[in-house]
């Protein structure tokens, strides 16, 4: 079970701002792009100004939470008001894919973390969405297996950041819990991937069969 499968409750509060936008001509792509370049912008701030004042933290949270908002709009605008492209497919997944690296970045600032399990994290958070995308091209679907896909991820961090900027003792938990999270993005990598191999699988077999 995954918090993506909540998504369809999201776009239905979102889709009434979803079409005013797209009757004032504002394109998927450019809610793609901003939702990546303000990451950027948030996780270099944060990752500047997080180790001397950890309230700077609470702003991950805020962020993560209108990111969702960006990413299921530009979805809509996409599919829903024909703004579908191959250069929108590319930015949708490219973007994902930077923010969520740089996102996960600013927890470098933190001395109770080790540097190189944060990067891990950031690398492991990249295989996720790389095992979902791989999928069509070896004769599967796109796959969002769980148990950590994009929206838990966000979800956690969102969380650790909340908790970090509101000083809450994490105390030595918060090692051991970072390296659970790279644990299930290691797992959720491996789900994906058999998932897609066994519904290519079945694909095959079922052409196979047909006359």
């Amino acid at each position: 079970m995954s918090l993506y499968a909540l998504k369809p409750k999201f776009q239905n509060l979102l889709r009434p701002l979803t079409r005013w936008l797209a009757g004032r001509g504002v394109t998927a792509n450019q809610v793609t792009l901003l939702a990546a370049v303000a990451s950027v912008g948030v996780a270099a701030l944060v990752g500047c100004l997080g180790a001397a004042e950890r309230r700077w933290f609470l702003l991950i949270p805020v962020w993560l939470f209108v990111r969702m908002a960006l990413n299921a709009i530009d979805g809509m605008l996409a599919r829903e008001h024909g703004q579908q492209s191959v250069l929108g497919a590319y930015l949708n997944e490219l973007g994902d894919v930077v923010s969520d690296m740089a996102l996960a970045l600013p927890f470098l600032a933190l001395a109770a973390l080790p540097s190189a399990e944060v990067w891990l994290f950031a690398l492991a958070a990249a295989l996720v969405e790389c095992a979902g995308l791989i999928g069509p091209l070896a004769g599967a679907s796109r796959r969002y297996d769980g148990p950590f896909g994009k929206s838990d991820r966000a979800f956690v961090l969102g969380a650790l950041a909340l908790a970090v900027g509101s000083a809450l003792p994490l105390g030595p938990a918060l090692p051991w819990l970072w390296r659970a999270l790279i644990v299930l993005s290691l797992l959720t990598v491996v789900r994906r991937v058999l998932a897609g191999v066994k519904e290519a699988a079945a694909k095959a077999g079922t052409g196979a069969s047909q006359p």
